[in-house]
């Protein structure tokens, strides 16, 4: 792990807004790391802010982006790509012919060649992962470059080995923004480098049972598994709380307790909620989520979980009743459909239990499959979908995916949208 403090940063730098098609709140936080790292970006009009579009764009037409960068080595990648990889995208062919998920992945490679190419960046050793979610009208598209799938062939096949999880004993992720040290073999394109930006790209088409989509770094993913997020906003939403408060109690869920914990708890931590709205108001989406959640449509976690403020930190926060009550048995579906305790675990190593049964709810291979598991699906046997977040180990730790449904890459059923970057 990096160096740490003797007392964590816990000064949050949040943001709210929203349209009328998506709402999202931001919130970051430095932690115990010695320098904040990460960087973010949150574009409501992805064509007009490109300059793609001499007016703002129509609700039907218009794509909204969100990126979270999470930065090693340093910020300068980072802070580049929030800046400018929306920009970037934006310029692309394919973006100008509709197509999406090309203009990420050409987007992303592109990234790299700004940075390499720009006379700025000529002694930059940093890198960043990268987990992006484009929103339009009718689906929602997720990139992801950070995590470590299935790449281990990739790696040794340009010449690198993987040693105790990370690339050259170095690295401990396969994609990213930068880190051209390990991109240097000539005769191999970009995506075949022991490490790439080219990421990986899901598709979702948004439902009626889609509730909000979240993406994040891993610095939220090593302490939460994706389901266990899901639960966490949707309890939050339910209370009526604002999506960057509820990232702010998450982060600090997150937060260790010291900084003797392996790096668990003690990264800094980005996470963004984006709310999809379907044609309501803001309002009236918070109404139609807190009734959900009173008639345990859906798994949501307990009212003392979403009020945690984690370990060691005043805070000062009212928090609000959602106005529906909940009986026992509704509480049980809620929960899993049984009676069964549900596993939460935060950042100091902790597992707290819903009730005495020691077995966990969720399945964590259920958390490697598609964006379907990150956006918020309302449909307790229909896992609600988070943006993945990005794994940086060669074999997943259980917190793979950032970004839509698992985060940087995706997590998926019985589980609402979130996103997440790499493990450093």
């Amino acid at each position: 792990m990096g160096q740490t403090l003797s007392e964590p940063v816990v000064e949050k730098n949040s943001a709210t807004g929203g349209d009328d098609r998506v709402i999202f709140g931001v919130s970051s936080m430095q932690g115990w790391r010695i320098s904040m790292e990460d960087a973010h970006a949150t574009i409501l009009d992805l064509q007009s802010d490109s300059g793609k579009a001499a007016k703002p764009a129509s609700a039907d037409e218009r794509l909204s982006f969100f990126g979270v960068y999470d930065g090693h080595g340093g910020d300068k990648v980072a802070l580049f790509a929030g800046e400018h990889i929306h920009e970037i995208v934006a310029k692309q062919e394919a973006f100008k012919k509709g197509d999406i998920e090309q203009a990420l992945k050409d987007g992303f490679l592109a990234t790299d060649r700004a940075i390499l190419n720009d006379p700025r960046y000529e002694e930059e050793v940093s890198g960043c992962t990268a987990s992006v979610g484009i929103i339009s009208a009718t689906k929602i598209y997720v990139g992801n470059a950070g995590d470590s799938r299935s790449e281990k062939a990739r790696i040794t096949a340009a010449g690198g080995f993987v040693d105790f999880g990370r690339v050259n004993g170095n690295l401990a992720l396969s994609r990213a923004i930068g880190d051209f040290e390990f991109k240097k073999s000539a005769e191999l394109a970009p995506e075949q480098q022991i490490v790439t930006a080219y990421p990986d790209v899901t598709v979702h088409d948004i439902t009626d049972d889609d509730e909000f989509l979240v993406v994040a770094c891993d610095g939220i993913w090593d302490c939460q598994s994706s389901q266990a997020v899901v639960e966490f906003v949707r309890r939050g939403i339910a209370a009526k709380q604002d999506l960057d408060k509820i990232c702010e109690n998450m982060m600090d869920n997150c937060l260790a307790s010291n900084s003797e914990t392996g790096g668990v708890g003690c990264d800094n931590m980005t996470m963004v909620i984006i709310g999809l709205l379907r044609g309501k108001t803001k309002e009236q989406w918070y109404e139609e989520i807190a009734k959900r959640v009173a008639a345990g449509d859906g798994p949501c976690a307990p009212p003392e979980y979403a009020e945690f403020r984690g370990p060691g930190v005043h805070h000062n926060y009212d928090d609000s009743d959602s106005g529906y009550d909940v009986d026992a048995e509704q509480k049980s579906k809620s929960f899993g459909g049984n009676s069964r305790g549900r596993i939460i675990l935060l950042g100091d190593g902790t597992e707290v239990l819903t009730d005495s049964d020691d077995t966990e709810m969720f399945d964590h291979s259920e958390e490697d499959k598609d964006l379907d598991s990150q956006v918020g699906g309302n449909k307790a046997q229909k896992p609600e979908v988070l943006p993945e977040k990005l794994s940086t180990e060669p074999e997943h730790k259980g917190d793979v995916d950032a970004t839509p449904s698992t985060s940087n890459e995706s997590a998926e059923n019985a589980q609402k949208p979130a996103a997440e970057p790499e493990n450093k």
